[in-house]
């Protein structure tokens, strides 16, 4: 992708790994509509599997600013990805910028550029979860608070804006953007054949990830979730993809050396096509991520998350999806229903068909124009 010449259209603003996954198919769609952008890596989760090849595989550019944030307290991250980006924004005056999701960098990004006169499209605007415990639903009603365009991925969302006071004029129901990286990815991610390398077999096995500090911070949670985790591993082969906070807990709480929360097979944390393979070819998913939620959703592959509510309520409404919290007899309730049921279930929703990116760029290139 060449490099931006002339005034900047769009600065698109990245905090983590999974924004990524979103911004790829958005930088593909402004480059068609003819949008000048500049990404910015804000450097707020630093992820070792973020190399060239990350960037290859997704179809971009390196970003043109990582400002480098790091770890810290919410407080501290969100001042410095402030401090950082209105040195970039006052240089490049962009005349739009592009956030997606929910994390610290999302609302930082839409804070500053609020100060400064900056127009701010918020993508993924209105998805709440109703528990203002969770820091990202902070973060997801403040930067739509404060957005000048809001891209919904779902009608559910359009109703949370309109509760909120947001006039129905700066709001487009445009689908998923990770979606569209879904689409983009599934042929190469399945040619990986993972399950290979792992020792499994499509069909018949269970991918579990876990990373909510409300539930591997809370030993009881975690207890009751894995001792469930062990129950299903004697019907099928569970796959853990262990985040690093979850290992330190099983480490710190003894819940490492105890058989009776044993039986899953532990791998690393999965780049992005290897996770999504895994997911098309499981029996089941089951998880506290948001993303797995929405990916399993589009592939059709029964899910049980493991939380009490979800921003995602139109997974649940697809078929796809159940909300089974963290107690052992109601996950082991919910799985013993899907060991009855077909391997695919439920059905996608509207307009979540790959291309919610090529409608973003056509909206805005109309704004800009």
């Amino acid at each position: 992708m060449p490099a931006p010449s002339g005034p900047i259209d769009t600065l698109l603003i990245a905090g983590a790994r999974p924004n990524f996954m979103k911004i790829a198919p958005l930088m593909r769609a402004f480059e068609a509509a003819g949008l000048r952008q500049r990404l910015v890596h804000t450097g707020q989760h630093y992820d070792r599997q973020m190399s060239d090849t990350f960037f290859e595989e997704l179809g971009i550019p390196q970003p043109d600013l990582n400002l480098g944030v790091g770890g810290g307290s919410a407080v501290r991250q969100i001042a410095d990805v402030m401090k950082g980006l209105e040195t970039d924004l006052l240089e490049h005056r962009p005349r739009m910028t592009v956030v997606v999701g929910d994390v610290n960098s999302t609302l930082a990004a839409a804070l500053v550029s609020n100060k400064l006169g900056i127009p701010v499209a918020h993508v993924e605007a209105g998805l709440r979860s109703f528990d203002r415990e969770m820091p990202e639903e902070i973060n997801r009603i403040l930067t739509d608070a404060i957005s000048d365009w809001l891209y919904t991925t779902e009608a559910e969302a359009l109703d949370n804006l309109k509760r909120e006071g947001i006039p129905e004029s700066r709001v487009q129901l445009v689908g998923n953007v990770m979606i569209d990286t879904l689409f983009h990815q599934l042929e190469q991610a399945r040619a990986g054949r993972p399950w290979e390398r792992i020792g499994v077999t499509p069909g018949n096995y269970a991918l579990l990830t876990l990373h909510r500090p409300s539930n591997v911070d809370d030993p009881v949670r975690l207890e009751s979730i894995l001792r469930a985790i062990h129950q299903i591993s004697r019907e099928l082969p569970v796959v853990f993809a262990i985040h690093p906070r979850t290992r330190a807990r099983l480490e710190s709480f003894g819940f490492a050396t105890r058989p009776e929360l044993q039986g899953f097979q532990a791998v690393d944390p999965l780049p992005y096509r290897d996770s999504l393979a895994l997911i098309d070819s499981a029996r089941i998913v089951l998880t506290d991520s948001g993303g797995l939620q929405e990916e399993a959703c589009v592939l059709r592959v029964p899910c049980l998350t493991l939380r009490e509510n979800t921003e995602r309520p139109i997974t649940v409404a697809s078929g796809a999806n159940q909300l089974v919290g963290w107690k052992t007899d109601r996950i082991m309730a919910a799985f013993g229903e899907i060991r009855l049921g077909p391997p695919r279930i439920g059905t996608p929703p509207p307009l979540w068909d790959g291309k919610a990116a090529e409608r973003i760029a056509s909206h805005l290139r109309q704004v800009l124009n």
